[in-house]
């Protein structure tokens, strides 16, 4: 396909609503935020919720409603994260895919973020990967750094390929601690994703002021594109991002510029092996 993939990550877990009030962090703020982006072109929503004091949570009702409205308002492929924020307990993680979401976040290793650390052991991941494919997920496999390309080849090559067959990656660039989000790093990171089976994708995340130049850089090397208020709050310098919508409408201007419009739902569903709801 020629076309481009946009995933909109509208919340993450590292920004509060205090700091940033237009932070969707309600079950009816995520659905009126997907509603808004899936009309603009966005095909996928990359999903962390907060509990009712908009802290970062992984309840496993709150995830189930949450799947269940966003699957009742939206075409969206809806994909949780596994990661949660940095300091969830591996078993919480785990029960992520409980709440039976299309897709869910496979983080290929461990990573310094900011301060704290990501930690993603190898039995975890193995553990994460397989629990997917006997559920019938499909992961997207998420590297801060390109050695972790490395790490998920091991693991295909010792476990086999997700289901629905199609290997799909986000490139998570500018994290402090992680890769930098430049368009060198991203040409390393594609050079490395030709060792992975043919027909892999492959999308990037710039983190902060890195968004615009991992754009340009992912849309350059036929890659796909991850924005959203997780990533950054910030659309210009001195100026706040007033919404996801925003941010999914300049993505969506720079894939027709480069002549690769937006994918529909359908056509995300059949490049990533996703079933038809």
């Amino acid at each position: 396909m020629t076309g481009t993939l946009i995933t909109v990550a509208p919340t993450g877990a590292e920004s509060s609503k205090a700091a940033v009030p237009a932070l969707p962090v309600t079950i009816d703020e995520l659905v009126a935020t997907a509603k808004e982006c899936e009309a603009l072109g966005a095909a996928i929503i990359h999903v962390h919720i907060r509990d009712d004091a908009a802290e970062p949570t992984l309840d496993p009702g709150r995830l189930r409603d949450t799947v269940a409205a966003l699957r009742q308002s939206t075409d969206l492929i809806i994909q949780l994260s596994s990661g949660g924020a940095v300091t969830d307990p591996e078993a919480a993680r785990l029960a992520v895919l409980d709440a039976g979401p299309e897709m869910a976040s496979c983080t290929m290793g461990t990573v310094n973020f900011g301060d704290a650390v990501f930690l993603n052991r190898w039995d975890f991941i193995v553990d994460l990967h397989t629990r997917m494919a006997e559920r019938g997920i499909v992961p997207e496999y998420e590297i801060f750094d390109l050695g972790q390309l490395t790490t998920l080849q091991r693991l295909l090559d010792r476990h086999g390929l997700p289901y629905g067959g199609h290997v799909h990656v986000d490139l998570v660039m500018g994290v402090p601690g992680g890769m930098p989000g430049t368009a060198e790093a991203l040409v390393a990171c594609h050079r490395a994703i030709r060792d992975l089976p043919e027909g892999t994708t492959f999308s990037a995340t710039g983190i902060g002021r890195t968004t615009l130049p991992v754009m340009l850089a992912s849309l350059s090397a036929g890659g796909h594109l991850r924005v959203g208020m997780e990533d950054t709050v910030t659309y210009a310098k001195g100026r706040p991002v007033e919404s996801n919508m925003q941010l999914v409408a300049r993505a969506v201007g720079f894939a027709q510029l480069a002549q690769r419009p937006p994918l529909t739902t359908t056509e995300a569903r059949e490049l990533l092996g996703v079933p038809a709801r």
